[in-house]
């Protein structure tokens, strides 16, 4: 099954990194958050993705060139032009389709102009900048139960704010920067059945306010409550959060 990523945006909010790269390749570790996304789709099986290129999209192109002399020793045969790559590393098999969306598309115009790639089946879709410990094949046998044109998930973001509860002017509890326990936002982690194609019209349309909002009013947009760990890497201080995760070794969307 076919996984498209949209790693177009301009990611304004993250600007001290953005202005040099597109916010996916920003890392996590020593791995940008883009390898992570594809790494939680590869734990269950699915290795063939589709990247929806935009801002400085050249840098991703470079990232999937180079990849196998990044990540894996190799010996160059000076003057013959030979380059013998060595040993293997665990994301050997996977298949990436880099595809130009426009540096302006929206996010539904985006899925739209890789149509050709995602095939006549049932697709995958997120964003490329949120990380979450979701079991992807529990939500894939949802969307299969519920029998609707797609799926999102919805997640319970982390307060910004740390949570007191207080009793008699004492505070009884704290907690810094909790699970909120009412309301769920989208979350990404997108199930399609191919039909969808057909709600996009053009670059101008939007994912959320265009696609997502016509399958809302035709009753076929399905939801898959994600109640586990889901985060997303919007700003400069999330950047450094995940970041610690990583390095601390309890990131919890790390199940490969």
């Amino acid at each position: 099954m076919k996984v498209v990523i949209l790693a177009g945006g301009l990611g304004t909010r993250l600007r001290e990194e953005t202005e040099y790269r597109p916010k996916p390749m920003v890392q996590i570790g020593n791995r940008p958050i883009l390898w992570h996304i594809m790494k939680i789709y590869s734990h269950h099986g699915h290795n063939d993705f589709v990247i929806c290129l935009g801002y400085k999209g050249g840098l991703i192109r470079d990232y999937f060139l180079n990849y196998e002399t990044q990540n894996r020793d190799f010996t160059v045969t000076l003057g013959a032009g030979k380059v013998e790559v060595l040993g293997n590393h665990t994301e050997d098999g996977w298949r990436v389709t880099l595809a130009e969306t426009g540096e302006v598309t929206m996010t539904g115009g985006r899925l739209k102009r890789i149509e050709k790639y995602a095939g006549p089946s049932t697709f995958m879709a997120t964003y490329g900048d949120g990380v979450a410990d979701i079991d992807i094949e529990s939500l894939l046998g949802f969307h299969r139960r519920q029998g609707k044109l797609a799926t999102v998930t919805a997640v319970r973001p982390s307060s910004r704010y740390g949570e007191l509860a207080i009793d008699n002017g004492r505070v009884t509890l704290f907690r810094e920067k909790p699970q909120v326990n009412e309301g769920w936002i989208n979350g990404g982690f997108f199930v399609f059945e191919p039909q969808v194609f057909d709600l996009i019209h053009d670059d101008n349309d939007s994912l959320e306010t265009g696609l997502l909002s016509q399958l809302v009013e035709s009753g076929q947009l399905a939801v898959y409550q994600h109640d586990g760990f889901w985060q997303c890497m919007d700003t400069y201080r999330e950047m450094q959060q995940l970041g610690e995760m990583w390095g601390a070794n309890r990131a919890p969307w790390r199940s490969w």
